[in-house]
């Protein structure tokens, strides 16, 4: 008799997920199951801010259609939510009293908006304040998406503009900022610390960041924290008040892992695991995504998730395969707001390379250790961005002037075509060439998943594939 499938059970509706699901799609030795909560199919959660901006329609954002899963044998189910793990009888136990049977269970669950220590949030019934709004998923962008609309139509006419405030100055709080800015409300961010994306960028790069969003209209309060919600709107630590009709946070997340510490396994931060992405408690057990801990790292990016999901597939295939967690790489996406971060630009050792200009509104750091590139960061100008993720993702030798180099803008006369290994998705690791050899964008989507992670590669898949020789960068 032919052998049984290996029952493969992945909690978890994200982007981790559906990465998972292409790898193992059509592979008769496994039988798929995915678990998500949401009763949308699995869509791409980075582009949520480009939805409430108006770039993109809510269904833009699908990875792949209820009908893909079928017809490669996944079983997809909506609105799944998981209660418990019952590790003993390799079962997961669904809130509607179901039990889904597995021979190896992936924990891909994500990651969870906290709540800041603000008074007033919460009312007294525990619901929260009308005013306030979470950013995580499609539910929650589509309620602001509501609101945001209702403000600009009671205040159409008038001489006042709506008021927002973004708690939260990372990448989330910047994305959410320029969207409700564009859809006409004046908008301010509160970050706590010192500058703006403090976890990626020095403050050289934040104050690059916080003039441009002040140019565009948006103020930035740094260095302040958000105490207290009243009806005269937000009040900061500073005793200054925020006038406020809308209030969203986006001051983080984190790993989702109540399930894990419920079923027994090893919680730090996020659900240990090893390079192989396997439960250092259960060799039966995966986590990938934002939801896993890696040599006590938790990553909260596309690229890596995609990388540990293609790692775990060959891992479940039989195949060599290991996870370093050495490579990250992180795109803001909002308009007029261009930043790519390669690595740990301010923690990793090396020497630095750094050119700042703020009235041009860019800002270009690199690390540089034994002639290597370990981390980089720019804002404003990614002209250069393909390239400098080339040399970095290949770990290139270069001579002593070639950083310096790397850091002065395009020359304006007759660029050179990017060559076809070098990197244009870095979301998804595709490379020119493979942009290439697709006859339209539409292939190109289907095959390598490019453009499907931050959208920030959108422009140069486009021209790659109409055979424009403009330089393209990264996304």
């Amino acid at each position: 008799m032919p052998e049984r499938p290996q029952r493969i059970v992945v909690v978890g509706g994200g982007m981790a997920a559906v990465r998972l699901s292409e790898h193992l799609a059509g592979d008769d030795r496994f039988a798929v199951t995915v678990l998500a909560d949401e009763a949308s199919p699995p869509y791409n959660r980075i582009l949520l801010s480009a939805v409430l901006e108006g770039t993109h329609a809510a269904d833009a954002l699908t990875l792949r259609s209820a009908e893909w899963y079928a017809e490669h044998g996944i079983d997809l189910r909506l609105g799944a939510r998981v209660l418990e793990v019952d590790r003993e009888a390799r079962e997961v136990v669904l809130v509607d009293g179901q039990r889904v049977g597995f021979d190896r269970l992936v924990l891909a669950c994500g990651s969870i908006p906290t709540l800041p220590p603000i008074r007033g949030l919460v009312r007294r019934d525990g619901t929260l304040d009308p005013r306030v709004h979470a950013f995580r998923s499609l539910d929650d962008c589509r309620r602001l998406d509501e609101a945001t609309r209702m403000l600009v139509e009671a205040e159409r006419g008038r001489a006042t503009r709506p008021r927002a405030v973004v708690v939260g100055g990372g990448l989330l709080g910047l994305q959410v900022a320029r969207a409700l800015a564009v859809r006409g409300l004046l908008t301010e961010v509160v970050e706590g610390a010192d500058h703006l994306l403090a976890s990626q960028v020095g403050s050289g790069a934040g104050a690059v960041l916080a003039r441009d969003l002040r140019r565009l209209g948006s103020e930035v309060y740094t260095g302040a924290r958000a105490v207290r919600l009243t009806g005269d709107g937000l009040q900061l630590d500073n005793g200054y008040v925020l006038p406020s009709d809308l209030v969203v946070l986006a001051a983080g997340g984190r790993p989702s892992t109540a399930l894990a510490r419920r079923a027994g396994l090893m919680v730090r931060r996020g659900v240990v695991v090893d390079h192989t992405l396997i439960s250092v408690t259960d060799d039966r057990v995966h986590a990938i995504g934002d939801c896993a801990e890696h040599r006590r790292r938790t990553t909260g990016f596309v690229p890596p998730a995609w990388e540990q999901a293609e790692v775990l597939a060959r891992v479940m295939r039989g195949e060599e395969a290991t996870y370093d967690g050495s490579r990250s790489v992180a795109r803001l996406r909002a308009t007029g707001l261009d930043v790519a971060v390669l690595g740990d630009p301010e923690r990793a050792e090396g020497e630095v390379v750094e050119v700042t200009n703020p009235l041009a509104g860019s800002h270009r750091r690199l690390v540089v250790h034994g002639g290597r590139i370990v981390a980089a960061a720019l804002v404003g100008d990614l002209s250069r961005v393909g390239l400098i993720t080339q040399l970095y993702d290949r770990g290139t030798l270069l001579g002593p002037d070639e950083p310096g180099q790397l850091l002065l803008p395009e020359a304006a006369d007759a660029p050179a075509p990017l060559p076809d290994e070098a990197e244009v998705c870095a979301c998804a690791g595709v490379t020119a060439g493979e942009v290439r050899a697709c006859g339209s964008v539409g292939e190109c989507v289907d095959r390598t998943r490019a453009t499907t992670g931050c959208g920030g590669c959108a422009d140069g898949v486009r021209r790659l594939v109409e055979g424009s020789p403009t330089p393209v960068a990264v996304g």
